[in-house]
């Protein structure tokens, strides 16, 4: 997800990010207020007596526009010549599918204010329609942007490397008769035509999915006059076909579109007819899946009622073609309910999330990531000794995906065969029903132990998935609960009961990320083995919390949500506000994928103006505004984007010397703090706090991958000076845990 400017497009946009050197300490030109930033190194200001209202909107920054800005960044990567080529293409394509996202859940909430007469303004002083203004703005620029890069830029390189996309236009002869064949063989008995007249109304289109509206005339077999009809792309075929290597160039991958072999095609589905005009439209719809948790009385039968009508919500965008006659383009607004912010011209293929099949299907290697092995702690290494065993010895911690998410499923399958193990508990959020963690658990079931497995089913996009594993391992004769219903469960945690020399015997893990190993590639997290007996105790407590009834019972070591986690974080930020207060040495980092609660960010600001030094480190939303005088200009906001998604939550407080780490299930956001369960655990290793507190020193001084967010609401792209190496937090990380494959 990483960047470098097209110097064609726009440099006076006000969401364009600019590059700037690594040690640049100026605020934008026109800035509204002074950035003042606090160097590494450097003592931070003391304490300076200031009347300001914290809760003014000038002090924050709007949490849609600050999502707006992260895909924003992530679209940056793919100008980054750092970044192998395939991979640029494939920031480009998760921009596309993080802004669909966003247009179908957070600009549909935001359309659902509006219609309910919602109108009150958020904590930054935005209403619901003018921020819905300002997001059409940004996006549609960027859209474009996005539209420009990949035709004029990464088409035009893969095509040098021998990757390439052709165009109708350049079809050669015996390429036309292959896809005519594949259009006969593939495409026609599966595709359905459907001419709009009284008879046949507008069809409901599935979310997403890529249509066509034709323009035709004449008369058809029943004497009807031409008019408009719709053809739905069947969902599936792919949206990328690979021609035969007989009719590619020497030593080339050649891919035509779908939407080129309909278009070249479509007199086939409408003989005797003129088919004046044929142009790609998607529709994406609301997407956000509700459920009356006072209502319902069986979650799951509710959710797989839902998720059958969650294709057809409301429509919140429409892609179409930009040589669309605007007369077809108000047409279909008005069929889906929409105005003219809602409507994206595009100059290319309206789907492109769906191209990520290339990156699997081009054996290019040269074009890719290098590949690299995990790394394990030497204690893990051999692979002879009992999981249990090491644990019991000390406690474990993984950084993934730099070391292998391999202990986590091996300690599970040892658990499922261990005859001294009685029984496991486990929270899962995202996992998929084919994965290691979930046969593990099916598989100690079927051994006899006790197996309670607390499933998220509301884990958005993934609601599906998991009502399939809940059935999985019911089968297999584990204890499927769903939680609380008012809360969802986003802890990760497993709780691991096993009998050792007559007396039971705890053991947990907890984490940061999901129990998926797939993902575990892909994101930062950490992962914590103990078998520290209060830690233990804290997580079995949590579990029972979930499972059964009653009281909150005194946990002592965690601090969990929605009962603990909040209050807590509030008192470890101002144990450091009091320390700068007296004079002390006073110092937190914060990382974390999201940064939005208001008391929170109250709390940082009353911290930054007691002389504490905050270094925060959000990937993606941030609300709180950095370098304000007298208020936040103790604070600096980074944003790391690189080869990894970084999805690490992890505390550091100075603690007048008696430092302090922690990790974290959940973001500082509202919905973390009171509406999920999520778990907050100490690194109580004081060697593991340490390396946690030197990982975090790494992602501070990256000059490669980082962005400064500034007083204005901009991100600035941090660079190395002349005088100063390039570092990559990432790279530096994959190459201390890891070995090149």
């Amino acid at each position: 997800m990483h960047e470098t400017q097209d110097e064609r497009l726009s440099a006076d946009s006000p969401t364009q990010d600019r590059p700037v050197s690594d040690m640049s300490d100026s605020s934008p030109e026109g800035s509204p207020l002074r950035v003042n930033r606090t160097r590494r190194g450097v003592r931070a200001k003391p304490a300076v007596p200031v009347e300001t209202n914290l809760a003014a909107p000038e002090l924050y920054f709007n949490r849609e526009l600050s999502t707006l800005q992260f895909h924003i960044r992530v679209l940056e990567q793919a100008l980054d010549p750092s970044h192998p080529l395939l991979n640029r293409l494939m920031f480009l394509l998760i921009f596309s599918s993080n802004l669909d996202e966003f247009f179908e859940i957070r600009v549909a909430g935001i359309k659902h204010r509006i219609a309910f007469q919602h109108e009150e303004a958020d904590i930054d002083g935005h209403r619901p329609s003018q921020l819905l203004d300002e997001i059409s703005a940004i996006a549609h620029h960027h859209v474009e942007r996005q539209y420009q890069i990949l035709n004029d830029i990464l088409i035009p390189e893969l095509a040098k490397k021998g990757v390439r996309f052709l165009q109708r236009s350049r079809w050669t002869e015996k390429q036309k008769q292959w896809v005519k064949q594949y259009f006969e063989s593939e495409i026609k008995p599966v595709i359905s035509p459907i001419g709009l007249d009284p008879s046949h109304p507008f069809p409901r289109l599935v979310n997403k999915s890529l249509n066509f509206i034709v323009e035709l005339s004449g008369q058809d077999v029943f004497g009807r006059e031409g008019g408009l009809a719709i053809l739905p792309a069947p969902r599936s075929l792919p949206r990328l076909i690979r021609l035969p290597p007989e009719l590619c160039e020497e030593a080339s991958d050649d891919f035509v579109f779908l939407s080129s072999i309909i278009h070249a095609n479509a007199d086939d589905l409408f003989p005797g007819m003129t088919i004046k005009g044929s142009y790609q439209f998607r529709l994406t719809r609301n997407a956000d899946l509700t459920v009356d948790t006072e209502e319902v009385s069986d979650l799951a039968s509710a959710l797989k009622g839902e998720l059958s009508a969650l294709r057809y919500g409301a429509g919140v965008r429409l892609e179409i073609a930009s040589n669309c006659p605007p007369e077809l383009a108000e047409f279909m607004l008005n069929q889906f309910k929409l105005g003219e912010r809602d409507l994206y011209r595009v100059d290319g293929p309206v789907n492109l999330s769906r191209l990520m099949q290339l990156i699997s299907e081009v054996e290019r290697p040269d074009l890719l990531y290098k590949p690299f092995v995990p790394g394990l702690p030497k204690g893990l290494r051999s692979g002879n000794e009992s999981l249990f065993d090491l644990i019991r010895q000390e406690d474990v911690l993984l950084h993934h995906p730099f070391q292998s998410f391999s202990p986590v499923e091996s300690l599970l399958s040892e658990s499922a065969h261990d005859p001294n193990v009685l029984a496991i508990r486990q929270t899962l959020y995202r996992t998929g029903a084919d994965s290691p963690i979930v046969n593990a658990l099916a598989e100690a079931a079927r051994n006899g132990k006790e197996v309670t497995v607390v499933i998220e089913l509301r884990a958005r996009f993934d609601e599906a998935e998991n009502l399939a594993l809940a059935s999985k391992l019911q089968e297999a004769g584990a204890i499927v609960i769903y939680g609380v219903m008012a809360y969802k469960t986003h802890a990760k945690m497993m709780h691991i009961v096993r009998r050792e020399n007559g007396t039971l015997r705890y053991y947990a893990h907890l984490g940061t990320g999901n129990y998926h190993s797939k993902t575990a590639k892909l994101y930062t997290d950490y992962s914590l083995f103990t078998a520290n007996v209060t830690l233990c105790e804290d997580v079995n407590m949590v579990f029972q919390q979930l499972s059964g009834m009653g009281k909150a019972r005194n946990i002592s070591t965690l601090l969990h949500a929605p009962f603990a986690l909040h209050n807590g974080l509030l008192q470890l930020i101002a144990r450091e506000a009091k320390a700068a207060a007296r004079g002390k040495k006073a110092h937190l980092i914060i990382k974390c994928n999201s940064l939005t609660e208001p008391e929170l960010i109250r709390a940082l600001y009353r911290a930054s103006q007691a002389g504490v030094r905050c270094d925060l480190l959000i990937r993606g939303m941030c609300c709180l505004r950095p370098g304000v005088p007298g208020v936040s200009e103790n604070i600096r906001v980074r944003s790391i984007v690189g080869r990894f998604l970084e999805h690490t939550r992890v505390f550091y407080f100075h603690n007048e010397g008696q430092p302090e780490a922690w990790a974290s299930s959940a973001d500082f956001m509202e919905r973390n703090m009171f509406q999920r369960v999520e778990t907050c655990f100490p690194i109580l290793d004081k060697k593991l706090a340490q390396r946690v507190r030197k990982d975090l020193e790494t992602y501070m001084v990256d000059n490669s991958q980082s962005w400064d967010l500034t007083v204005d609401g901009t991100y600035v792209k941090r660079t190395p000076i002349k005088e100063v190496a390039a570092i990559s937090a990432q790279e530096t990380l994959l190459y201390t845990h890891a070995a090149q494959a």
